[in-house]
């Protein structure tokens, strides 16, 4: 490893691994720092050992899972140094990089960065979700990919979003025992999104595909329960049943796991400790970087590229590492300004087509209102600091109105995770408390260290 790198890229996702390839083409340095064993992200989590040690999972994943198949391998092939298990705990301002692997911390300088860390599944407060049998459907569709894991015993699928559907039809290929999806997607949504169909067309593969998922849900019996409201888990000591109103009744499943979704969110924790200015997204509902049409961020040397920047799906977030790395390499001196906008065209075209469908979805599928502000006080919202909705509302009660003052007064925030799992919650709570838009209310800023690390980690520092 070397003191110095032209381009340090923070992620190995379709975005950063798209912009490795493309930066190493103009014979600029680069280095790929990501926290998994594999190159991927979680789009192609473990594609490569999967291909090759379990191919009938493989196979089962499909052409989503497949697409990444050659982009790991070229990134592999072209020889760009990558570095496995690296999680990074800071940034700082100087331009350098300091991250845990193999519990040494190391430090690496930088010209630029790309920050290509991707997205988180919103996390979903609804009562009993610390249960244990109740997880994320993108977390259970991570661990398919990473080693052929499904769910035993009988499973409920709840949310809405096309992951939701996604999961739901791998886990029925994997021939798992759905009892019911649980869809909190209502008929007016479906009205908001209709203005939106005409455009959405020029990318029809996206609807065609997500037809095709709802009706072999339906093809294998399984029951789908659209506008769904007040769900939650109950169980003693894990999950035993699963309850929801469905049209004026009252319902419920036993079953031993509860899969959730509601969409994912961008990953902003570095850019928040970087300082890079951020943009409140009404329309879904969560904070993202300020970017220009290069994926430049407000903070010189920094670009951002994929789901971390605004959640677009994995093909926008490919070619937006392309435009990343053309933007670096301009501006490292390695290419000219006709050459970067010229290679530009073939990835702003991309872009364009798979953008066409976005509106739509995005008003199809707004996340919840019952679990942006649960309506249980008692529902935990900080599971690191066991912070409940009730908790948060007394606290704004008593003077704390933005995140600042609210992690003073509760804690929430100064756990383990940083924030990444209760940020929007908490925002939403207090915002509608005092009759605000949790722009108002604004976010946790982010600290160092970002991922815990030890004193004697820190003693064993190579720096």
């Amino acid at each position: 490893m070397k003191e110095i790198y032209d381009l340090l890229i923070i992620g190995a996702g379709p975005a950063g691994l798209a912009a490795a390839i493309e930066a190493a083409k103009h014979k600029i340095s680069v280095l790929v720092l990501d926290e998994q064993s594999e190159a991927g992200g979680q789009i192609y989590r473990s594609i490569r050992t999967t291909q090759s040690l379990r191919p009938e999972t493989y196979a089962l994943l499909g052409p989503d899972y497949q697409h990444g198949e050659n982009l790991e391998k070229t990134f592999r092939e072209a020889g760009i140094e990558f570095l496995a298990g690296a999680s990074v705990w800071q940034v700082e301002q100087d331009r350098a990089l300091h991250f845990l692997r193999n519990g040494i911390s190391q430090k690496v300088c930088y010209r630029r960065l790309l920050v290509a860390t991707g997205a988180l599944e919103r996390p979903v407060p609804i009562p009993g979700w610390t249960l244990p049998g109740v997880m994320g459907a993108a977390a259970a569709d991570v661990l398919l990919k990473s080693s052929g894991a499904v769910p035993s015993g009988k499973v409920v699928l709840a949310g809405s979003g096309p992951l939701l559907w996604l999961a739901a039809s791998r886990l029925v290929s994997a021939e798992v025992e759905i009892l019911a999806v649980l869809e909190s997607t209502k008929y007016a949504y479906y009205l908001q999104a209709l203005p939106y169909l005409p455009q959405a067309l020029r990318a029809a593969e996206y609807l065609l595909k997500g037809l095709r998922l709802k009706r072999q849900i339906r093809r294998a019996g399984i029951p789908v329960f659209d506008g769904i409201r007040q769900l939650r888990a109950e169980g003693a000591q894990k999950l035993e049943a699963v309850h929801f109103d469905h049209r004026g009744q009252s319902k419920n499943f036993e079953a031993e796991t509860l899969l959730i979704h509601e969409g994912i969110v961008p990953n902003t924790q570095l850019t928040r400790q970087l300082g890079c200015e951020h943009r409140w997204y009404e329309r879904q509902r969560y904070w993202h970087p300020l970017l220009d049409e290069w994926g430049n961020s407000s903070v010189d040397g920094v670009a951002v590229a994929g789901d971390g920047g605004i959640v677009a799906g994995a093909l926008i977030a490919e070619a937006s590492g392309h435009l990343s790395a053309l933007e670096a390499a301009f501006q490292l001196g390695a290419i000219s300004k006709d050459h970067r906008d010229k290679a530009a065209k073939t990835y702003r075209k991309i872009i364009r087509h798979h953008q066409a469908v976005r509106p739509f979805l995005e008003q199809l599928f707004p996340p919840n209102p019952e679990i942006l502000v649960p309506p249980e006080e008692n529902t935990l919202v900080c599971r690191c600091e066991e912070v409940t909705a009730g908790q948060i509302i007394k606290a704004v009660e008593l003077g704390a109105h933005d995140l600042s003052q609210l992690k003073a007064f509760t804690r929430c925030g100064m756990g383990p995770c940083q924030g990444r799992m209760c940020t929007l919650t908490v925002a939403e709570i207090a915002a509608k408390t005092q009759g605000k838009s949790p722009k108002e209310v604004g976010s946790f800023r982010g600290r160092p260290p970002l991922k815990p690390i030890t004193l004697g980690q820190l003693a064993n520092s190579t720096e």
